[in-house]
């Protein structure tokens, strides 16, 4: 389509879980759904509509080793893109990716910088690693470079225990979580284990990603204080995998991970029935392949969340979360088109008829 071109799309608009339109109209990039004087000269799209697909956690210009180059991560977009993901909320990259931000055949990122973990915390050339006296000043440089959020590693392997340990002494994240908010970023935390989770809600975390410690004395702690996860339960499903490979050496933390990954859909569906908020985040671009969007809505359904409910974590209620627009009035036209309706299947996801970008149709 050209830059001037109106585009049709016909069928069922999911504007809202409960707003469905038979119509809508792409004028010069934007969504109207009053008929232009134009109509007739509109190309025409039919099925089944719904905003940009968000990707609540994921990494663009990272893999297994570190920092990628500008083409790996255009690739990496590129398969997201395809995937119907034109909302991506990087969770952490230690490259510089704003240069995607001048293109328009990408899809939009929503940044935190690059990861804060403690010195040898980590995976290898991923983070900055630091002592807990760092945690302010890195948390504010972040917050600066970011696009609004700031990420931290909030637990990880110890070595000396052989077991998942928090990262942090309560004062230091205290300090630096207000020094965020002071800077108008919100911060979220890597999180496998249980006793990582209660200090950083109370020290005012605003998310929490992987969750897999939650336990029946956390949830109702962040539904309390509104603190969403990000389960990234197509991430969670390798930890079998991880605690082979460690259990040699880390027999504790081995079998504690693989306790994690029995009780998942448990834990999630917990928080969920609580009221605690859920998004939808696959965690590509470390060891993760990108464009498994429609794999960690179908994972949220096994979890138990209703076909709406696991939409919704990936459409409607992530771009509100993440303060972006979905199919309203005047919006830009970012939107996924597909044969069947996905309230019925889920599994539609994996086979976008059309996506639509900044009003151009990209797939």
């Amino acid at each position: 389509m050209s830059e001037g071109a109106v585009l049709h799309l016909k069928g069922r608009v999911l504007v809202g879980p409960d707003d469905v339109r038979d119509e809508l109209w792409v004028v010069g990039g934007r969504v109207t759904f009053d008929r232009p004087a134009m109509a007739r000269d509109a190309t025409t799209v039919t099925g089944w509509a719904l905003p940009g697909l968000v990707d609540a956690h994921c990494h663009v210009g990272l893999d297994a080793h570190g920092p990628v180059d500008a083409p790996t991560s255009e690739k990496q977009v590129l398969t997201d893109r395809d995937a119907g993901t034109l909302l991506i909320r990087d969770a952490g990259s230690p490259s510089d990716t704003r240069w995607i931000d001048d293109r328009e055949d990408l899809p939009r990122i929503i940044r935190a910088g690059r990861h804060i973990a403690r010195t040898k915390r980590y995976i290898r050339n991923y983070a900055h690693e630091i002592e807990p006296e760092d945690l302010v000043a890195y948390v504010a440089q972040e917050a600066r470079r970011g696009d609004g959020w700031v990420k931290l590693v909030g637990d990880w392997i110890d070595r000396s225990t052989g077991d998942l340990e928090a990262c942090w002494p309560r004062g230091a994240v205290e300090a630096a979580i207000a020094e965020a908010h002071r800077l108008g970023a919100r911060v979220t935390a890597h999180c496998f284990a249980e006793d990582s989770l209660a200090p950083l809600v109370e020290a005012g975390i605003d998310c929490i990603e992987h969750a897999t410690g939650l336990t029946e004395e956390t949830i109702p702690l962040f539904a309390e204080r509104g603190v969403a996860i990000v389960p990234t339960l197509v991430n969670i499903a390798t930890f079998p995998r991880l605690a082979d490979g460690g259990a040699g050496k880390f027999p504790r933390w081995a079998d504690h991970m693989r306790r994690l990954h029995a009780r998942r859909y448990d834990t999630v569906r917990a928080a969920y029935d609580a009221g605690v908020p859920v998004f939808a985040g696959t965690d590509a671009g470390g060891s993760l392949a990108h464009g498994l969007v429609a794999e960690e809505v179908a994972e949220l359904t096994k979890a138990g969340l209703s076909a709406v409910a696991a939409l919704s974590a990936t459409t409607w209620g992530a771009r509100d979360w993440l303060g972006r627009p979905g199919l309203t009035e005047g919006a830009p036209a970012d939107l996924v088109v597909y044969g069947s309706d996905p309230r019925e299947d889920v599994r539609v996801l994996a086979a976008p008829r059309r996506v639509v970008l900044r009003g151009q149709v990209v797939g």
